[in-house]
């Protein structure tokens, strides 16, 4: 079977190509777990047998069943998750500094911080910092969260997106990413066994992709078959070591080596998954202001 591939960064762009398409291009669609309500509200997608896929096998809290299912059918199934946390270099820094958000913003590492050019999950890490849910985030917060940024920014030697953050951690331009974790340092633990990534007392910013399938689909029994495959524990084991970037296979069976489940910290999941928060999820108001609350902050000196 030949599978063709289409990548896009964000779920904006992913259902602008899918817009841009015919009916029926496309088969099967990675799409952010928290984004599975908009292709439905738009019927771009298919309900999935939920008897014909491995759900009980599933870590609990990444089933996310409050954007996965809508009107009580299954859209979406998620296969990768990871954190939006604290990434560093355990030789330059005191591993037991990154147990608190404190240390992004304190004097001590000063120059030796980058920050993941996102401005959801670092926001979303700034409302933690603070004590916020990131569900819970109004306009009211923005000035509280703004300052938090701009106290980041202030020790930041540069804000970047992936794959300039991730280099400069791994070439030791800085100690510390903010944003960071097991996708940027796991791909990387074999040349660099220095790079690790914490769950900071105050909790992480939970990433979770999900599976779907498109309902104008021409191949919808082999869309199923693909997505069986990836949940598959061989599927999820290839997937969550992927050359792209590592992540934690959602399906608790996936047949990783000793190895890279210490890599990934798998049998501290369900630790860091009581302590993990969702991207925050702003209306479309709250969302503009918080993207121009991240643009005066690239701003500031």
């Amino acid at each position: 079977v030949k599978v063709n591939v289409k990548e896009f960064e964000g779920t904006g762009a992913g259902l602008a190509i899918v817009e841009q398409s015919q009916p029926g291009d496309w088969d099967v669609m990675v799409i952010d777990s928290i984004d599975v309500p908009r292709g439905v509200e738009k019927g771009l997608f298919e309900p999935l047998p939920e008897d014909k896929l491995p759900l009980a096998d599933l870590f609990a809290q990444v089933k996310m069943d409050g954007s996965t299912m809508v009107g009580g059918k299954r859209y979406g199934i998620t296969e990768k998750f990871g954190y939006n946390t604290i990434g560093y270099n355990k030789t330059k820094v005191d591993p037991a500094d990154m147990q608190s958000m404190a240390a992004l913003t304190g004097d001590k590492y000063k120059g030796k911080v980058a920050i993941y050019d996102y401005y959801l999950p670092v926001i979303g890490m700034a409302a933690l910092a603070i004590g916020k849910k990131t569900a819970d985030l109004t306009e009211a917060d923005l000035p509280a969260l703004k300052d938090e940024l701009l106290k980041m920014k202030a020790n930041a030697k540069l804000v970047g997106e992936v794959t300039a953050s991730q280099t400069a951690l791994a070439t030791g331009e800085v100690d510390i990413l903010v944003g960071g974790g097991e996708w940027v340092t796991a791909g990387l633990a074999k040349e660099n066994p220095a790079l690790d990534f914490s769950i900071p007392k105050e909790g992480a910013v939970l990433w979770s992709q999900s599976l779907a399938m498109f309902k104008d689909s021409k191949n919808k029994d082999m869309a199923l078959k693909f997505i069986q495959y990836i949940m598959s524990p061989e599927g999820q084991a290839r997937l969550a070591t992927s050359s792209c970037y590592w992540g934690m296979p959602a399906n608790t069976k996936a047949a990783l080596t000793d190895d890279q489940k210490k890599v990934l910290r798998f049998d501290e999941q369900p630790g860091f998954l009581t302590r993990a928060q969702a991207y925050p999820a702003p209306n479309a108001d709250l969302d503009k202001k918080m993207q121009d609350m991240w643009t005066e902050m690239l701003q500031a000196k």
